[in-house]
């Protein structure tokens, strides 16, 4: 019985903690933009295929274009 005298305050204690950190998340704008993260990875995978096609495309000229002295 005597351990419920900790119990209740930390438990108030740790809700307390987690009103406020939700409090500062939702003020700092955590939650202000959900799926741009997401759609962010599908941008960056196709600028990624993009990149390597040009690059595959420029190794593929003919090996005179490259060779030549300048």
């Amino acid at each position: 019985m005597e351990v419920i005298y900790l119990l209740i305050p930390l438990s108030l204690v740790f809700l307390v903690a987690a009103i406020w950190f939700f409090f500062w998340a939702v003020k700092s704008e955590q939650y202000d933009d959900l799926e741009g993260p997401a759609h962010r990875i599908i941008l960056d995978d196709r600028e990624k295929q993009s990149d390597a096609a040009a690059l595959r495309k420029q190794q593929d000229r003919k090996p005179q274009d490259r060779d030549l002295p300048q």
